[in-house]
C-alpha cells in the first residue's frame, strides 16, 4: 500500500484517473499496454498523456517498459484508487484513517462514510484485496471461483475475491453476525466494524458461553448453505454481547464435495483453541449433531 494513501487520492485529477482507467482496460487484452492505445482512450494527445503518465509513476500508481514498445500497466496501488475514487462518487466512503492491519491476502483500513440524511459519520472498515500479490497458480489452485479460467491476471483474482465476499456477507447479513456489508468496487469492500476484539488476542471471562455462540453462528451460515471453510481465532471477533465471523472469501455451498472437509477444519480448529487456551473441550461428534446430514 502507498505509505499515505489519503493524501495521494486527493491529489489525482479527474485525468488521472482517467489515464489509470484507459490502462486498466487495455490489461485485459494486453501485459503491457501500448501508449498509443491508452492514448486512444483518455482522447488525450500524446504529449499530454506523457505528461500525466510520469506524474503518476512518480507516485508509484503504474509501471512503464520501453522495449520492445512503450507500454503501461498498473499494480495494486492504482487499482485501489480506482476503487477508492467509485466508492466516493457514490457516497459509500468519505474518508480513510489508519491502516490497521496487514495479511497474506489483504490489507485493512478504517475509513468513514457519510451517514444517510447528514446525521454524521459512520466509522467502516475497508478490506482491500490482494489475491494473486504472491503466486497466481497458488491462489488459483485455492480458489474455487478460478475454477476453469485458463488465463486471469491479479487484478482479476482480487476483484472476484471481492465480489464473491462481498455477495455472500449480503446473504447472510443479518441472519448470521457477520460486519454489515456497505458496498465493493473492483478490489475494496466497505463493511461496518465487527466490534470488540480479535479472539486470539483476547482473554474471556466465559469461555463456554463464547464457544456456544461460534459455534451457534457457524449452525446459522451452514443453515443458509454455506461453510465459512477458513475459520479460526484470528477471524472471530469476541466482544461483551457476542461474536462476530469475518473474512469470507473462502467460503464454500453445503452442496460443495469439500464441505464437509472444511466444515470439520473450522470447527475443529475453534474446538482446540478453546481447549488449548481454556482447557474447555466438546466432543466433535456431538458438536456435528447440530448440522445434520452434512456429516453423514
Amino acid at each position: 500500500m502507498l505509505e499515505d494513501i489519503s493524501s495521494v487520492f486527493m491529489s489525482l485529477e479527474p485525468r488521472d484517473f482517467r489515464v489509470l482507467t484507459g490502462i486498466e482496460v487495455g490489461m485485459k487484452y494486453h501485459e503491457w499496454v501500448p501508449v498509443e492505445e491508452v492514448s486512444r482512450y483518455t482522447k488525450l494527445d500524446l504529449g499530454q498523456l506523457h505528461y500525466v503518465l510520469k506524474n503518476l509513476g512518480i507516485k508509484g500508481l503504474l509501471k512503464r517498459q520501453t522495449q520492445p514498445y512503450e507500454g503501461y500497466r498498473i499494480y495494486f496501488e492504482g487499482y485501489d484508487l480506482l476503487a477508492l475514487n467509485a466508492l466516493v462518487k457514490r457516497g459509500s466512503l468519505s474518508a480513510i484513517g489508519e491502516e490497521l492491519g496487514v495479511g497474506k491476502e489483504s490489507v485493512v483500513y478504517e475509513g468513514l462514510r457519510e451517514m444517510v440524511g447528514g446525521l454524521g459519520q459512520q466509522p467502516v472498515i475497508l478490506k482491500f484485496h490482494r489475491e494473486g500479490r504472491t503466486s497466481f497458480k497458488q491462489v488459483k489452485r485455492k480458489r474455487e471461483h478460478l475454477d476453469g479460467l485458463q488465463h486471469f491476471s491479479w487484478i482479476y483474482a482480487a476483484r472476484l475475491a471481492a465480489k464473491r465476499e462481498f455477495e455472500v456477507m449480503q446473504r447472510l447479513y443479518p441472519g448470521v453476525s457477520v460486519p454489515e456489508p456497505v458496498d465493493h468496487n473492483r478490489n475494496v469492500i466497505v463493511m461496518a466494524i465487527a466490534e470488540g476484539g480479535e479472539l486470539s488476542k483476547t482473554r474471556v471471562v466465559d469461555p463456554e458461553w463464547y464457544l456456544d455462540k461460534i459455534l451457534e453462528q457457524v449452525r446459522l451460515a451452514y443453515a443458509k448453505g454455506v461453510v465459512h471453510g477458513d475459520l479460526s481465532e484470528y477471524n472471530i471477533f469476541v466482544s461483551d454481547e457476542g461474536v462476530t465471523l469475518i473474512d469470507w472469501p473462502q467460503y464454500v455451498e453445503v452442496g460443495d464435495a469439500l464441505a464437509k472437509g472444511l466444515l470439520e477444519r473450522d470447527v475443529g480448529n475453534v474446538l482446540a483453541f478453546f481447549k488449548r487456551k481454556y482447557g474447555v473441550e466438546r466432543n466433535l461428534g456431538e458438536v456435528f449433531e447440530m448440522f445434520g446430514e452434512v456429516t453423514e
